[in-house]
């Protein structure tokens, strides 16, 4: 699995145990579901940036915590003599939202970015929560993950 990380903006200030996260979660997904010829890229970035992101792609005229593009959407044909990596696409997740969010919630920031990392690599592997029935599937994904990384709501 190869995984690129980065943040957006340059100066954003991310403890580097959050990226471990991120790259622990990415790779054991890989395990799990078998992506070990897989690529994606993670950009930690700000709510200013994912909200320009969020406004842009989606006409969504707010911050969010986690976006997904995938570039493996539809049937797409194999190319002949092509890349042998899957490159599954890009996520953006907003550090400060995360954290907001993990007060709210009442756990920790690592438990946050674990399952904003984990609920965007399910949207690069197609899953979806617009229907109750695929929001059902998605949440059974998301705990299935979390629960084989150890970390649960109290973490």
């Amino acid at each position: 699995m190869q995984i690129d990380i980065t943040k957006n903006p340059e100066i954003l200030q991310v403890d580097e145990a959050l990226i471990d996260v991120v790259r622990h979660v990415v790779e054991k997904m890989g395990q799990l579901y078998d992506l070990d010829d897989s690529e994606v890229s993670i950009t930690l970035t700000d709510d200013a940036y994912i909200h320009k992101v969020n406004k842009k792609y989606r006409n969504v005229d707010r911050p969010t915590d986690v976006l997904s593009f995938a570039f493996n959407e539809g049937e797409e044909p194999e190319i002949e003599g092509g890349p042998g990596v899957n490159i599954m696409g890009d996520i953006l997740i907003s550090v400060e939202r995360a954290a907001a969010q993990a007060e709210e919630y009442g756990h920790s920031m690592r438990r946050e970015i674990a399952f904003l990392t984990t609920h965007g690599m399910l949207h690069l592997m197609g899953y979806d929560h617009i229907e109750e029935e695929d929001r059902q599937e998605m949440r059974a994904e998301e705990e299935f993950v979390m629960e084989n990384l150890g970390i649960s709501r109290e973490s």
